[in-house]
């Protein structure tokens, strides 16, 4: 009996292993990006995600066909959603513009990164987003439109100063 209990556990362990090896890139970059943090160096995302992935292993035998993928998806916006508040904020007119190492959407508030990573990133369909983040459909399409524009309105990077040519004597 013990040991039919140890095998079942090392093969949800090895599982579990090769699910974390083909989806976690794709998860921390998720994480990443709802954070706000640059991609090198991410202390948030990563505690998100593997808060995310403790409870997808907590759950792991009782999956029952449905897509791990989506259940640790699912878990990780839950966790951003609910601890948003210490995420940065985007910039306001008069305050402070995010440090220039900041993440791609750092601007954006943390409601906008969510579901603008939920509905561009992963793809999730309108309705999914809604009823994962707790909002109508049509809040999220505004939502999201609202982000889509901000990120589109937002100016491009300064390119680097090229040294004038010196003169030769």
């Amino acid at each position: 009996m013990r040991e039919r209990q140890f095998t079942r556990h090392r093969r949800r362990t090895r599982e579990f292993e090769a699910f974390v090896a083909g989806a976690g890139g794709r998860l921390l970059h998720a994480a990443t990006l709802l954070t706000a943090e640059p991609p090198d160096g991410n202390p948030r995302a990563r505690g998100l995600l593997t808060a995310a992935l403790a409870e997808t292993y907590a759950r792991w035998h009782r999956l029952r066909g449905e897509d791990p993928y989506d259940r640790t998806r699912q878990e990780l916006a839950a966790r951003f959603a609910r601890t948003a508040w210490r995420h940065h904020r985007p910039a306001v007119p008069g305050m402070p513009r995010p440090a220039a190492d900041a993440g791609l959407l750092a601007r954006l508030t943390p409601q906008e990164r969510l579901i603008l990573v939920l509905r561009l990133y992963e793809g999730v369909a309108e309705e999914q987003t809604a009823a994962l983040v707790g909002l109508p459909v049509d809040r999220v399409r505004a939502i999201c439109t609202r982000a889509v524009t901000a990120m589109r309105s937002a100016p491009k990077p300064a390119a680097p100063a090229t040294p004038a040519p010196e003169a030769s004597p």
